[in-house]
């Protein structure tokens, strides 16, 4: 428990190495809000996973700064002496804004465990230090580049390939990458881009030994997604579908995927992360940390999140140079088996490098309790 004296925000502006493009469209850089808290014990960071427009989610970075500002952070100083575990009821006269309370909620965890001197991956119960990494490939121009981005990733020892997919750039693209790698753990992400009357491009994908499809249908229908996995063999993963325990629980009781996708900042923060995984660990359904191309401080908390024992599948959490020449912090590198190292020091375990925050701030505000 402690008093929150400050928060500064940050918006943050990093170029992407290369184009990311999905079905909601292409991302050339990643552009966030960074949240700092400071307590009368220390200080802590918060990601929040927003992006510039609001495609995946409604949330979005002008939104949830001011949500940020104006409601969430007053809401932290009125509270007074709290800590993370207390949020959920602080923050509960806002109704939605998972992504932007997720932010407070890590910055106010991760505050508490340095204060502890105890790693995020230990209060979360961590059953490992290493976790295997997957990789995320967007929608490319061509086939020909397709195959030669994931045969890249391949020899960096990437264990997990998924494929971006939409309508007419789908089965044939994945069909080629399956012939040239017939062994690989192999799946598709349809970012809700499909309806049920495409199901034959789902039946020809099920004979591409694919590990999971991932949110094929809309966002807020968990019952065509169950009439759906009864007509193919692949398992459905659902993403934005799952936006806290409780849709968690429904999804998997009636019958709408097998695999979840646990996105922390997409269920309101690493608290109810865990909830999510426990729920889904209690059905015996696989989850696995899905990615937001985020930088250092979000992708220290998401391994953390992996190592946790229901997490058995490889996740989105690939190295810093998958996406930036330079990340925020010091750079997250891929060891040749596929798998990375969770952070062991206190809170998230990394800060930012002073010099390279500095240059990426694209707007600062800081808000103090008076």
């Amino acid at each position: 428990m402690s008093v929150v004296r400050a928060v500064e925000l940050r918006l943050v502006g990093i170029p992407l190495v290369r184009p990311f493009r999905t079905s909601f469209g292409v991302e050339t850089e990643k552009r966030c809000i960074l949240a700092r808290v400071e307590t009368d014990l220390g200080y802590g960071w918060g990601e929040c996973v927003a992006g510039i427009d609001p495609d995946f989610s409604e949330e979005f970075n002008e939104g949830a700064w001011l949500v940020l500002r104006d409601f969430l952070i007053p809401a932290l100083f009125a509270a007074g002496d709290v800590g993370a575990a207390d949020l959920d009821a602080v923050f509960s006269r806002v109704r939605g804004h998972p992504m932007a309370k997720a932010t407070l909620v890590n910055a106010v965890l991760d505050a508490e465990l340095r204060s502890a001197g105890r790693s995020l991956a230990s209060f979360l119960g961590a059953d490992k230090d290493r976790v295997a990494c997957g990789v995320s490939v967007g929608i490319a121009p061509t086939t020909e580049e397709l195959l030669d981005q994931v045969a890249g990733y391949l020899a960096e020892g990437y264990r997990r390939i998924k494929l971006k997919i939409e309508p007419g750039t789908d089965v044939e693209r994945v069909a080629a990458v399956r012939e040239a790698h017939p062994d690989i753990p192999l799946s598709v992400d349809a970012n809700a881009a499909y309806t049920l009357a495409d199901v034959t491009v789902f039946r020809a994908l099920d004979e591409l030994d694919l590990l999971m499809v991932e949110q094929p249908l809309h966002h807020e229908d968990l019952v065509q997604h169950a009439k759906l996995q009864q007509m193919i063999r692949s398992p459905i993963c659902l993403d934005e579908s799952i936006r806290s325990p409780a849709d968690a629980s429904a999804a998997l009781e009636l019958g709408a995927c097998r695999i979840l996708n646990v996105k922390q900042g997409r269920v309101g923060g690493l608290l109810e992360a865990r909830r999510v995984h426990d729920v889904a660990r209690a059905q015996e359904a696989p989850v696995w940390c899905g990615g937001m191309l985020e930088t250092g401080i979000g992708r220290a908390a998401n391994l953390a999140l992996s190592a946790m024992p229901g997490f058995t599948l490889p996740g989105d959490t690939s190295a810093s140079r998958r996406y930036f020449e330079q990340d925020l912090t010091e750079p997250f590198e891929m060891a040749s088996d596929g798998t990375m190292g969770v952070p062991s020091g206190p809170g998230i375990g990394v800060d930012p490098l002073p010099d390279r925050l500095r240059a990426c701030t694209l707007r600062l505000e800081r808000i103090e309790k008076e």
